[in-house]
């Protein structure tokens, strides 16, 4: 073997052995997808960029991809871009479901492709994960406890048999349901007469029908309890087109940027933040850290309480 040849042999198993540069670091990141509900919904945008920020300030550690749907009542399509995310290969999956059944199964299929799965913000129905045989552990507020801190602060300014209605967002979703069990609560303990509960969808025109709709057939209703921001900016709209501004009593949750001059006005009485900028936020770095333990699905589960804050015309979050 000639002298050039075994250099040219001794170089190469050299060159073998050296690290190998950016590439394979980069590859090395894991790829975590956030799925949204409406992002026509200043809440979800909100968690959005908080998502982004997030992501910005630790690029080295994760890749992010964030996706929403057009309405919070396009469960097909959130279902769909689940799929989409199985398809591009992440590894950890963050999602905000617009259904707590409906979106179980797509989830386990998700499991069951080796993706991490996190849930935030509206909780996965616990009787369909089990039937389906996979555990997700749930990173977000409780909301009823947050709701009940609204309609505590409402009850100091009822009497005993005062009139009022709830407006809930999706009746299939946790979230909605327990908001709804919060505000009943706090009215009973009030001796409020609660005259109905309807659904306003999460949304401004929902929310503004069904308000109109029951300030017409109870003319004596005293407050209007909504499961969120955006309906109770539908209420405020039906409440001025019934001549009733300052007679009737409006609650909301989530603490939007389009709700704070109505609360500092006096037209919106109490809200409550559940701090959206992190909850996307919360439920990454839990993904994170189970990635870095290597933990499989199996060993997650559970619930990680995140933080819930009422917002008045005196307290500002």
């Amino acid at each position: 073997m000639n002298s050039r040849f075994r250099f040219s042999l001794i170089a190469t198993a050299l060159l073998c052995l050296l690290p190998v540069p950016s590439v394979m670091a980069q590859d090395a990141k894991p790829k975590v997808a956030l799925v949204m509900k409406s992002l026509a919904n200043e809440f979800f945008l909100t968690m959005e960029n908080g998502a982004k920020a997030h992501q910005q300030a630790n690029a080295t550690k994760y890749d992010l991809v964030t996706n929403g749907i057009k309405d919070e009542t396009d469960t097909l399509s959130q279902i769909k871009l689940v799929e989409q995310m199985i398809v591009s290969r992440v590894n950890a999956l963050v999602i905000a479901p617009a259904d707590s059944k409906a979106l179980v199964p797509v989830l386990k299929k998700a499991v069951d492709a080796g993706i991490l799965v996190v849930n935030i913000d509206n909780k996965l129905d616990e009787a369909a994960l089990k039937e389906k045989g996979v555990t997700v552990p749930f990173v977000g507020p409780d909301n009823r406890k947050g709701a009940k801190l609204a309609g505590d602060f409402l009850a100091q300014q009822l009497k005993k048999g005062d009139q009022v209605g709830i407006i809930e967002g999706v009746s299939t979703t946790y979230n909605a349901q327990q908001r709804t069990l919060g505000f009943k609560e706090a009215m009973s303990a009030a001796g409020a007469t609660v005259i109905g509960v309807q659904s306003g969808d999460w949304e401004i025109a929902p929310g503004n029908k069904v308000a109109a709709a029951m300030l017409t057939a109870n003319p004596k209703i005293t407050a209007l309890l909504c499961g969120n921001d955006n309906m109770a900016i539908g209420a405020i709209s039906a409440i001025k087109a019934a001549g009733k501004t300052g007679t009737v009593r409006v609650i909301g949750y989530d603490n939007i940027k389009a709700i704070q001059p109505m609360l500092a006005d006096g037209r919106v009485l109490a809200t409550v933040d559940q701090f959206g900028s992190q909850q996307a936020v919360f439920g990454i770095e839990t993904v994170l850290k189970a990635l870095a333990e290597k933990k499989t699905q199996a060993a997650l589960g559970g619930t990680i309480e995140t933080k819930v804050q009422l917002v008045t015309k005196a307290v500002k979050s």
